[in-house]
């Protein structure tokens, strides 16, 4: 019998990102992924509760090497991170259309999400000037108010599979944050693409941890969870938002309610204001 040059493809098994690592959920679960016309796609790791534990234990790991790196070094390994975002442009167009953009509309799209991310990238050295102040007191003292980074981030992402990750992800962690990102459930291969430079990237395991999976049945969980700090509720569907800000209030986080997709003010909110009083020299 001739031997067929037929091969078979090696098909991509879409995991989590937890600390650096690529695991599959400890569930086992997965769930189907299809394309824009509802053939299928992939299959994707359904995310469970222990995986959503194990993702926050990894950003509160990585938060303290992350937000005492200088703001300068921080800028830095961002603006790689927007070099290999060029470098993959293909690929991300080619998910983009996948999940029903057209061609011009997806190609747009991720010029738009790198632009965004060089964007943040450049606050990274000057949010403390901005957010910051010297404040004038009655008395012989030097006052100043100074930003530093609230915790541990989790964030539901927008179901623009690019641009609206990046309008969240990258306010995060240019200011210093670590984050947990449910990724869009209806198309996720995007998420865990962008998972995949960072893993190549400089930054280090665990300032974020993407799930993919159901977001009623993470969500809950994240905004309970007593070692997140903030809440940014970006892509909750409206009937979960207000149940998870009742469970965020728990441990007082802080809470982003859907907004504008870019801004200064998506960094100040993640931002806890220190002030410092010092004596005058003699």
């Amino acid at each position: 019998m001739a031997q067929s040059d037929a091969r078979l493809p090696v098909r991509k098994t879409y995991k989590l990102f937890i600390g650096g690592a690529f695991p599959r959920s400890e569930s086992g679960r997965s769930y189907v992924v299809n394309d824009a016309r509802g053939g299928f796609l992939a299959n994707a790791s359904q995310a469970s509760r222990k995986d959503a534990r194990d993702a926050v234990g990894a950003a509160r790991k990585a938060f303290g090497g992350w937000s005492g790196r200088t703001p300068y070094n921080r800028g830095q390994i961002l603006y790689r991170i927007a070099e290999m975002l060029e470098g993959r442009r293909g690929q991300f167009v080619e998910e983009l259309r996948a999940a029903g953009a057209a061609k011009g509309a997806a190609g747009a799209e991720v010029d738009e999400a790198v632009d965004r991310w060089v964007w943040y990238a450049g606050w990274a050295d000057k949010l403390a000037a901005v957010a910051g102040s010297a404040n004038p007191v009655a008395g012989p003292f030097f006052n100043f108010s100074t930003p530093e980074p609230t915790g541990v981030v989790a964030i539901v992402a927008p179901d623009s599979p690019l641009l609206g990750l990046v309008s969240v992800v990258a306010p995060a962690i240019v200011s210093g944050n670590t984050c947990v990102v449910v990724a869009s459930e209806p198309a996720p291969l995007p998420a865990i693409t962008l998972a995949e430079v960072l893993a190549t990237s400089d930054l280090p395991g665990g300032v974020v941890n993407v799930l993919t999976g159901r977001r009623a049945e993470l969500a809950p969980w994240l905004a309970s969870h007593m070692d997140v700090n903030a809440l940014d509720l970006a892509g909750a569907p409206a009937d979960l938002a207000g149940s998870l800000e009742e469970a965020a209030a728990g441990n007082l986080k802080r809470v982003l309610r859907p907004g504008p997709e870019a801004g200064i003010e998506r960094m100040t909110a993640l931002l806890e204001t220190k002030t410092v009083w010092h004596p005058v020299g003699t």
